[in-house]
């Protein structure tokens, strides 16, 4: 498969780093790096180990061209979040050297970002970590320690790429940016200071190719160049994708449910739940259909009373059933235009759906004379707490 972006080159350092536990047995020196765009390797007082050229994924990340692993019978690429940005967040305007130039009075921080030590290329855009504080836990082109721990933590709770069935891609190592370093980024800023660690990502992740949003290539904005990307050349494949696609975002409407134990100290009940991290932005798409989260900083426990767990379990189903739908619909679509095969929106959607669920634990489809619904079931089998959703009426 043929990954869409632009290239980037990125300086190689080495770096401390934390390991994912899950991957504590494999010799993974050769990730304890750290990377820079050429634009800030100035700012380190040593020459880098290499540079090496990744494509463009998301805002401030980075993916090799090329399957680096390979995870439960699919190919993963290396990832890299927080490699700076390319646009200014207080203008509509590229992020370049004279903008950023200009946060700061220090001569000696100014003649470095002027004499990079890995000429930028003139054909790429110029890429910048600062120090501005940015959704609370990250630096603006960065990524704050409090949010990579928060990715690993999730992570080392999987199976590899499963959590009871919620996809994802994992997080194998945080990689520390040196103090000085950080001190230098942390001076470049337009409001407010980042006061935490800087630290970068080091993830597994099977495409960039995102639902809708944050990526060149989506289900939402390009289907058709989506089913090409993934040689979905058959009206067999493209059912199976859609299969594949039910059957891992369904688990992500359902992970507290998943994910649900209940705490005799504090009789209270919790599980994983979102916060500021969405599927049409947050998740990637492999090539046979399965859709990983990827962007893990947001997801969290929470705890709720008893009385209140249905109602979170339904208020997390309903925060991203349209963008499910949405993609789905899409690519129901495109599946249509090019092989035809079954019609009937909203029979076939049941019908994929129950061979997409069939053997998922935690959902059943209940198809009823006047609606279908999916039966949630819970973590810790308690009938009392299994919610009843409505999702298609006939």
């Amino acid at each position: 498969m043929q990954l869409a972006g632009m290239p980037v080159r990125l300086a190689e350092y080495p770096a401390r780093t934390w390991t994912n536990r899950r991957f504590a047995h494999l010799d993974l020196s050769p990730l304890d790096r750290l990377f820079l765009p050429p634009a800030l390797t100035g700012l380190v007082d040593t020459a880098p180990l290499a540079v090496r050229s990744f494509l463009e994924d998301d805002n401030r990340g980075a993916i090799s061209p090329e399957p680096v692993a390979s995870l439960d019978g699919t190919a993963f690429h290396l990832s890299v979040k927080g490699i700076g940005s390319t646009v200014d967040p207080f203008a509509a305007a590229p992020l370049d050297r004279a903008s950023v130039e200009e946060l700061t009075d220090d001569p000696d921080l100014r003649r470095r970002l002027g004499t990079p030590v890995v000429p930028p290329d003139p054909r790429d855009p110029d890429r910048y970590i600062t120090g501005e504080v940015w959704l609370r836990g990250s630096p603006y082109g960065g990524q704050g320690l409090g949010h990579a721990q928060i990715a690993l933590a999730v992570s080392e709770r999987a199976d590899l790429t499963s959590l009871e069935g919620f996809r994802l891609a994992p997080v194998v190592r945080i990689a520390r940016f040196p103090v000085d370093l950080e001190e230098r980024l942390r001076a470049l800023h337009w409001f407010r200071r980042f006061p935490g660690p800087f630290v970068q990502e080091i993830r597994l992740v099977p495409s960039n190719v995102r639902i809708y949003f944050h990526a060149k290539s989506t289900i939402g904005a390009g289907v058709r160049e989506v089913f090409d990307r993934f040689g979905i050349d058959s009206l067999e494949r493209a059912l199976a994708f859609e299969v594949a696609f039910l059957r891992s975002t369904v688990p992500l409407l359902t992970l507290f449910s998943r994910t649900l134990r209940y705490d005799p100290e504090k009789r209270r009940y919790y599980g994983l739940d979102f916060h500021d991290v969405w599927l049409d932005k947050d998740a990637v798409i492999a090539p046979d259909g399965t859709v990983y989260f990827v962007d893990l900083e947001g997801i969290e426990e929470d705890g709720v009373d008893r009385d209140q767990v249905k109602e979170r379990i339904e208020d997390q189903v309903y925060r991203s059933l349209y963008e499910l739908l949405f993609a789905y619909e899409q690519i129901d679509r495109e599946r249509l235009r090019r092989f035809g095969g079954p019609t009937g929106r909203k029979a076939q959607f049941v019908s994929l759906l129950q061979r997409a669920l069939a053997q998922d634990r935690f959902v059943r489809v209940v198809v009823g004379p006047r609606q279908t619904a999916l039966e949630i079931r819970n973590a810790l089998r308690d009938e009392e707490l299994y919610t009843n959703f409505p999702l298609v009426d006939t």
